[in-house]
């Protein structure tokens, strides 16, 4: 949700970690302002450059596919799913969204590895742009947490 509170943030410090992103490009012009803004909060959590792997997809449907030869790797201590899904005027959105959800949550569990959701999902345009920015923001922090998270739990 736009502008949701998330509650306080932890101290997060990415100086240590190895992120992976994948990026649908379809709607070029969303995802690539979502991989702009997610790159550009990884570098404000101190997460070097050189640790950063970026890689791109067709669509949405191909990320998951993507994520799990990162995740097979193990050279990542989280991945970043980014796409933009704009609901059309037939079924394919629905089947997009969902099994393009459901492979990026199957790797991540499968893997154990914390996997940052920002594959929009929205009616129209207008919605994905108003989003593009605060979701790929909150991408990063997400992987950063997360892997953080496991980390101490480990």
């Amino acid at each position: 949700m736009k502008n949701a509170n998330q509650g306080a943030l932890p101290e997060l410090d990415g100086s240590q970690l190895r992120i992976g992103i994948v990026r649908a490009r379809f709607n070029d012009d969303v995802t690539s302002a979502l991989l702009n803004a997610c790159t550009t909060e990884l570098a404000a959590l101190n997460v070097p450059s050189d640790n950063i792997e970026y890689v791109s997809v067709p669509g949405a449907l191909e990320v998951p596919l993507a994520l799990q030869a990162l995740a097979d790797s193990e050279k990542y201590d989280a991945l970043i799913a980014l796409g933009c899904i704009i609901r059309g005027e037939t079924y394919h959105f629905e089947l997009v969204a969902n099994e393009s959800g459901a492979g990026v949550t199957r790797v991540g569990l499968e893997h154990g590895i914390p996997i940052a959701n920002a594959i929009l999902t929205t009616e129209n345009m207008a919605q994905a742009v108003a989003r593009q920015v605060e979701k790929g923001r909150d991408a990063a922090r997400v992987a950063v947490e997360m892997a953080q998270l496991l980390e101490r739990l480990k």
